[in-house]
């Protein structure tokens, strides 16, 4: 069996939007006695890894709908998935995968998850089925095939007060490993997102956030004059808002686009595992690099080739793609950052990210072949 998810938006009525901004609320509530409750559990044994994983579970909502019973009036299955990512937050966090949970804020991203149970969630003709909501206004701008079974929604609210839903169907999908024949390699680029193996061509990345930085500096400085609260305050922070949901749409937009394309025509796609958040903390490129959402680009790429049974493969981080020759296979010492041409002593010159994308494509290659054999 196989997931997938589909997002549409929703426009809820004026007393759906109380609901929805409830909803809200008493998830994040929970979601936050809870975590309260579990550390001053866990404060006296926070050495003793053993008896921290002896700790009983967490309680259910149920708990505290007689304190607080003003719970009642929400969907309970989102109140049960609010205990559910606490505890496997918490779980994740005894396994050393994850820092100790935090509290949730009602600056975050606002959302809630909801399962399927006795037909409680539909989709009609311009409309969706939902847990004390009822019918909410959908657009629905492609259709779910009939062998898609749904088996949960995700309802989230934006910084600009749009509403959406995740649906997140199961059916079954035998994926069939196709043969591996056009292969390339792509080498990050500050300039263009990326440099392909094949002809040292760029993505040739706008770069959304460089493009508005001004704009958004001007009307963050607008912002900074309000009075923080009043209603010119909240006029401009709604503008600010709407400028970043743009810029990130165009990103998400450009990177959904550029990874189909890939996808399409080639069978395997070779990159390198980088650490990103290092990487801009290192080498004071922040803006720059968040701007490109690498990681972003990557994930799109692995689902759009695992679905047609092709492959992403990742070579380790520290393999010297820019510092070796593609033409003769020597490693330079040393290879400073502003040094854009690569020269090679066996007279080898080229782009340094092309000759970097080459030595990724061979070293995918020789990975692919370990893998095979």
């Amino acid at each position: 069996m196989a997931n997938k998810a589909y997002k549409f938006r929703l426009y809820p009525t004026q007393e759906q939007e109380q609901l929805l901004t409830k909803t809200f609320g008493c998830v994040r509530f929970v979601y936050n006695k809870m975590l309260a409750e579990r550390m001053e559990t866990y404060e006296p044994f926070k050495d003793d890894k053993e008896a921290l994983k002896k700790q009983k579970k967490f309680p259910t909502p149920a708990k505290y709908k007689k304190e607080f019973p003003w719970l009642k009036e929400v969907d309970s299955l989102a109140l049960a998935n609010a205990q559910l990512n606490l505890q496997k937050a918490y779980q994740n966090f005894l396994s050393g995968r994850a820092e100790f949970p935090k509290f949730k804020s009602r600056k975050a991203r606002q959302s809630y998850t909801t399962n399927v149970v006795n037909g409680n969630i539909m989709l009609l003709d311009g409309y969706i089925k939902l847990p004390k909501l009822k019918l909410v206004k959908i657009k629905q701008h492609q259709e779910i095939p009939s062998h898609h079974i749904i088996k949960s929604c995700t309802v989230s609210r934006t910084k600009t007060g749009k509403y959406y839903v995740s649906i997140l169907t199961e059916y079954e999908h035998q994926s069939v490993q196709k043969e591996v024949q056009a292969v390339i390699g792509l080498d990050f680029s500050m300039n263009g997102l990326l440099v392909d193996s094949e002809e040292g061509k760029t993505a040739n990345y706008p770069r959304f956030y460089r493009q508005a930085l001004g704009k958004l500096a001007k009307e963050q400085r607008v912002l900074s004059r309000r009075k923080k609260g009043s209603n010119r305050w909240h006029k401009q922070r709604l503008k600010v808002a709407k400028l970043h949901e743009r810029i990130a749409n165009q990103r998400k937009d450009f990177l959904h686009k550029e990874s189909y394309k890939l996808a399409k025509l080639y069978d395997c796609v070779v990159i390198e595992d980088l650490n990103m958040k290092r990487m801009s903390q290192a080498l004071n490129f922040g803006k720059s690099v968040a701007d490109h959402a690498w990681g972003m680009f990557t994930k799109f790429l692995q689902y759009k080739l695992e679905e047609q049974g092709k492959k992403l493969i990742k070579i380790d981080k520290w393999f010297p793609s820019s510092k070796t020759c593609s033409c003769c296979n020597r490693a330079k010492e040393s290879l400073s950052l502003s040094e854009r041409i690569f020269h090679c002593d066996c007279g080898f010159v080229a782009d340094r990210d092309w000759n970097a994308s080459i030595n990724i494509k061979r070293e995918g290659l020789r990975l692919l072949a370990l893998t095979s054999s």
